[in-house]
């Protein structure tokens, strides 16, 4: 009986033992599980407090690559101050979740609380810290929104700066294959590289306004380079044609220039010599013209060969202006002999001419008053008395008619400013 008790009394301390080990560990996992539990919490709130960061990092990164506003480096400043406090509470919970080995077999329910308590604190304060993100990634939106507006801007603007430089590059490609060379069109397109190249490294190394900016420039260069080698065929034919004809005009001004001697020797005959001594060098200066005219072409000739377009357009503009001037030259020379016989003959017609200018005027000066202004009865006066005192010159055996007809000119631009100003007077009154 002792015997069966003892047995008894053993194996009921056997229960009471088992039981109790069963009934602590039970405890000890509870705390385990509400540790893992608690970090469990903190391992979520670190993660979406660092995909939070992350986001608001390219939002404040899309912000400064567009704009330079104190604004939007205070938003960079605020965030670089969140980004201290992340740094600081998420050093914190990453200690708590080292200092802790949740899954160690002999935990001891102190060591579980103490873990569970920590997580549970650092996670709280990864929570809150997130909501200060959010807040702040809210009080962003406006300068966001403008700076998405401008970025919009960006890829549309590189994509047509690249098509035109596409079709700068297929057009010149397209004038060599017809023979002609296009050197300093190339060398406009290639200096165009080291801009595409910054436009290929974008807006958030250049900026966003930059970026647009450069964009604008290569489109439009482009577009020119494209526009002139579409040109150049044309451009090509129109200098050959110039050419022709400017040397067809230099001939022919050759054989102008000869029948200047002949004009001067019936000057010299019928005239006095002030009518005629300022054409004397007329022959010899139009001979040296078209002379300099010829050679020019010849050079432009060669430049267009070459396809030197630049130099062959300055050369035939320095053909051109000697030729006009040559022309004037010669065409002086008739039109003296000309004017001359028409005054000669009939010196009266011109006088009757100046006479009515200066009446006509005098008749406008009169107008509604019965005094003249002094200052259009003075220089109206004068100019009777000028005309008095030309055709007096016309008295002798040879008469100056050139200066004759050069004061009746002048007379008559005269008597033409009195009457501007007599009518200016009476619009303005």
């Amino acid at each position: 009986m002792d015997r069966g008790m003892a047995d008894a009394t053993g194996h009921g301390r056997g229960i009471v033992t088992a039981t109790s080990r069963r009934w602590f560990g039970g405890r000890d996992e509870s705390r385990r599980a509400d540790a893992q539990a608690a970090k469990d919490g903190a391992a979520e709130a670190f993660y979406e407090l660092d995909t939070a960061q992350r986001d608001l990092r390219i939002s404040i990164e899309t912000i400064a690559a567009v704009d330079r506003s104190p604004a939007a480096r205070q938003a960079a400043e605020g965030f670089a101050a969140l980004g201290r406090r992340i740094d600081e509470v998420s050093h914190t919970y990453i200690q708590s979740v080292d200092a802790y080995d949740l899954d160690r077999a002999e935990l001891e329910a102190s060591v579980a609380d103490r873990a569970r308590t920590e997580l549970t604190r650092a996670r709280d304060e990864l929570v809150r810290v997130k909501g200060e993100l959010d807040r702040f990634a809210q009080g962003l939106q406006p300068l966001l929104d403008t700076a998405e507006t401008q970025l919009a801007r960006v890829a549309p603007a590189r994509e047509r700066a690249k098509a035109a430089l596409l079709g700068a590059s297929d057009a010149l490609d397209a004038v060599r294959a017809s023979g002609l060379r296009a050197d300093d069109l190339a060398a406009r397109l290639a200096a165009l590289g080291p801009e595409l190249t910054r436009l290929n490294e974008g807006a958030g190394q250049h900026g966003v306004p930059e970026t647009v900016q450069r964009a604008d420039r290569v489109l439009r260069e482009a577009e020119a380079i494209r526009a002139d080698a579409e040109r150049l065929p044309e451009r090509a034919a129109e200098m050959d044609r110039r050419l022709v004809s400017l040397r067809t005009r230099a001939q022919a001004l050759e054989t102008r220039a000869g029948q200047v001697d002949p004009i001067l020797s019936e000057l010299r005959r019928r005239f006095s010599a002030a009518c005629w001594q300022d054409l004397q060098r007329v022959p010899d200066q139009a001979a040296g013209s078209v002379r300099q005219a010829e050679e020019r072409l010849r050079e432009a000739a060669a430049a267009r060969q070459e396809q030197r377009w630049a130099d062959a357009t300055a050369l035939l503009g320095t053909v051109r202006a000697l030729l006009d001037a040559t022309d004037e030259a010669v065409s002086a020379a008739g039109d003296r002999l000309r004017q001359l016989e028409a005054v000669a003959a009939s010196p009266q017609q011109e006088v009757d001419r100046t006479r009515f200018a200066i009446r006509d005027a005098q008749r406008l000066a009169m107008e509604g008053r019965s005094v003249p202004d002094p200052r259009h009865a003075r220089p109206l006066d004068e100019s009777v008395a000028r005309l008095d005192r030309a055709v007096a010159g016309l008295e002798g055996r040879h008469p100056d008619y050139w200066h004759f007809l050069r004061e009746t000119e002048q007379i008559r631009a005269a008597v033409g400013r009195v009457v501007a100003d007599l009518r200016d007077r009476r619009g303005a009154s």
